[in-house]
């Protein structure tokens, strides 16, 4: 395999990675609600869940762009 291939299947095993992401989210806070510490910051931790999928997300898109460019 040459780099181009490389580069291409490491973009999408981070689209896969950020949807996933976004797929365990509503399983995990209920769980994140546990947490006494977490228990009054649950908007937050939220947002930061899906920041982190939708950062992965773009940065395999970015990845796939850039190798066709």
């Amino acid at each position: 395999m040459d780099k181009k291939n490389i580069n291409f299947y490491y973009g999408i095993v981070i689209i896969v990675v950020g949807l996933s992401v976004f797929y365990r989210i509503p399983q995990v806070m209920p769980r994140v609600a546990t947490i006494e510490f977490f228990a009054q910051k649950l908007f937050i931790v939220r947002a930061c869940f899906y920041i982190l999928g939708g950062l992965l997300v773009l940065a395999g898109s970015i990845r796939i762009y850039k190798n066709y460019k």
